[in-house]
């Protein structure tokens, strides 16, 4: 029988969208979804999730509840008979206790229409945001970051850097308080909030104990970022990263090769190589482009005002970053996107990161085509855990003995099937 009263076990609100570096973070929401919410590329809030801030009665009730959980889980397992060893099979156990005592407990709610949406992506996009945290992703959450070492933390939802540096302190003391193991705190940014603030307000972010700030950069060219409505200009990003690094800040970045489409491919590429060199963020995320229903990239498309950058073009801009991104950096390919896996450190590995990149460009165009089935293939099965009927039905006429062969196939045909998989990545 556990010590803890069951009846006082509640959810809490969990960030419905985190770096990858952060799935095994424990998570706050210190504001919800996107104050911006404006940039024709992103999917993420725009089925109608709004942007709102937290109070910090609301924050520490989470941190609260976070931390009950967290005795539960830990009581359990010593109850267990093995102290710290837990699963998620003990986890369904206790879920089950719980509610026997909480029957009143209801399920979290999506603040976003889930059911109405037709693409699959916007579907699962869509049942992260819940307006009614659930007690099993509260469970589940808590227990991912207890098996993933306790140490991790990621305060949401999308620029914390707009909240007071004393408000931000408060909530930091709070969380620390009750989860004295966490060594790493992160927060995304808008690296125009970031220039906005003085370099005083930067360093009472940092003094609070925030380690890192994941910047969505995406390009640093002022012809891009204007038509994307991103709503900062490369100075302005440049601005943002370096007064960031000088509060003692790490600084993440992420970029999104294609976002120029076709007509702008090459001057996106090279003005991001530029605004890297001078902006020497610590990591740079390479995140390619893809787009959406129901954006207003799709719309652009629809009226003929952006053409999608190919492949090849999208590999090429991916080039030039590496070859000309002169500042010292960590250069990682992080997402189920990304036609190749061009990670390392720069300077140190820039050949064999440019390597890794001709030999896709020397294949031929059929090389090319198997080359990016296999790819996509590899990536839908790493996020999904193998393939999905439509997806097995649609690739099953190239996959001879575990093995692509698009011999039977033409051009048009095997490039359908490719944009049949990535219509169902995630980002």
């Amino acid at each position: 029988m556990s010590t803890i009263n069951l009846s006082t076990v509640e959810p809490f609100e969990i960030c419905p969208i985190r770096p990858p570096t952060e799935n095994d973070s424990l998570t706050f929401r210190l504001t919800r979804n996107c104050g911006w919410n404006r940039c024709l590329f992103c999917p993420v809030y725009k089925c109608g999730a709004r942007f709102s801030r937290r109070s910090m009665k609301e924050v520490k009730k989470d941190v609260h509840r976070a931390r009950v959980i967290y005795d539960l889980l830990t009581d359990y397992s010593v109850r267990g008979g093995v102290p710290g060893h837990l699963g998620y099979q003990d986890a369904g156990f206790l879920i089950r206790e719980v509610r026997a005592v909480r029957p009143e407990e209801e399920q979290g709610e999506s603040g976003m229409a889930a059911g109405e949406e037709e693409d699959e992506r916007l579907r699962w996009f869509s049942s992260w945001f819940k307006e009614r945290p659930k007690l099993e992703d509260s469970i589940y959450h808590v227990l991912t970051w207890m098996l993933g070492g306790q140490e991790t933390c990621f305060l949401g939802d999308s620029n914390s850097l707009i909240l007071s540096p004393e408000f931000f302190a408060e909530v930091m003391a709070e969380i620390r308080a009750k989860f004295p193991t966490l060594r790493r705190f992160t927060v995304y940014g808008r690296t125009s909030t970031a220039a906005r603030k003085s370099p005083g307000d930067l360093r009472a972010f940092r003094e609070a104990g925030l380690d890192r700030v994941h910047f969505g950069l995406e390009s640093g060219s002022d012809t891009v970022l204007d038509f994307m409505a991103k709503g900062v200009t490369a100075a302005e990003q440049l601005d943002g990263c370096l007064k960031t690094k000088d509060a003692g800040i790490s600084c993440s970045v992420y970029v999104m090769p294609g976002l120029g489409g076709g007509r702008w491919s090459g001057l996106h590429a090279v003005e991001t190589a530029e605004l890297l060199s001078r902006a020497a963020p610590d990591f740079v995320r390479l995140r390619s482009l893809e787009i959406f229903p129901k954006t207003g990239l799709a719309a652009a498309v629809e009226r003929g005002d952006f053409v999608e950058a190919t492949e090849e073009q999208v590999v090429r801009e991916i080039r030039i970053l590496v070859e000309q991104t002169e500042a010292p950096c960590r250069m990682v390919s992080d997402s189920a996107s990304n036609l190749l896996d061009v990670n390392g450190r720069l300077p140190e590995d820039r050949g064999r990161m440019l390597s890794v990149i001709d030999e896709f460009l020397e294949l031929s165009p059929r090389e090319k085509l198997a080359f990016s089935l296999e790819s996509r293939l590899r990536s839908f099965y790493g996020q999904y855990g193998g393939l999905t009927d439509d997806i097995m039905t649609a690739a099953a006429p190239y996959l001879t003995n575990g093995h692509i062969d698009i011999s039977h196939g033409s051009d048009e045909q095997v490039a359908s099937t490719i944009r049949l998989i990535r219509s169902k990545l995630m980002p």
